[in-house]
């Protein structure tokens, strides 16, 4: 482990607050190198590559190596993740119940394939080799910023109207902040115009 006080941190556009305690305990420990990126994934969502010189700096462990760990192990991801991750199961008990077939819905409905996020940036498709959810096969998981929720029993009309029912969410709630921006922008330009109109007149609104 290389000290940060002897070493400086690389300037970024990150702030590294949150996974510097991870670093202060797991930095000296020998193999912890996962721990460390499992933890900065779970705080950034992704592994840039400033985290990565990061970790770098913080542990003495070479860029190369840790790009190696990180392309090595299909849990990590080197590029931002939409809002709400979809992990689809892919384990044996999901793949006999028709895996495949929701995978196929869930593409054709968003466009996109594994490891691909929507260009609206709603959506990020990720299989995963199991959910620990046999009973409920076919299974997904659905993770965003407010929690996870795991939705079963999956057809391929079922999981196409799960996603659907997110995405009319998304432009609902869209469409609810810019009518919410016109109004007190609206309002901006009444008052403005409103002690405008009084300063002309001479007249003081109360």
């Amino acid at each position: 482990m290389i000290s940060e006080n002897k070493i400086p941190v690389p300037e970024t556009g990150q702030d590294f607050t949150l996974l510097a305690p991870t670093l202060e305990k797991y930095a000296p420990v020998p193999g912890s190198l996962i721990t460390i990126l499992q933890r900065a994934q779970d705080i950034y969502g992704y592994l840039s590559a400033e985290a990565i010189d990061y970790i770098s700096v913080r542990t003495g462990i070479r860029p190369a190596r840790i790009y190696g760990v990180a392309t090595f192990y299909a849990q990590f991801r080197l590029k931002p993740i939409g809002k709400y991750l979809v992990m689809l199961c892919k384990g044996t008990a999901c793949h006999v119940n028709g895996a495949d077939r929701v995978q196929e819905a869930v593409s054709e409905y968003l466009g996109i394939e594994d490891g691909e996020t929507t260009e609206d940036g709603i959506f990020t498709l990720n299989n995963v080799a199991c959910l620990g959810c046999c009973s409920l096969a076919p299974v997904m998981m659905i993770k965003s910023a407010d929690g996870e929720e795991t939705f079963g029993n999956l057809t391929k009309d079922s999981v196409v109207r799960i996603l659907d029912e997110i995405r009319s969410g998304e432009i609902t709630e869209k469409q609810e902040d810019f009518q919410e921006n016109t109004v007190a922008v609206d309002n901006s330009r009444n008052k403005t115009e409103a002690q405008a109109c009084c300063g002309n007149s001479g007249e003081v609104l109360v």
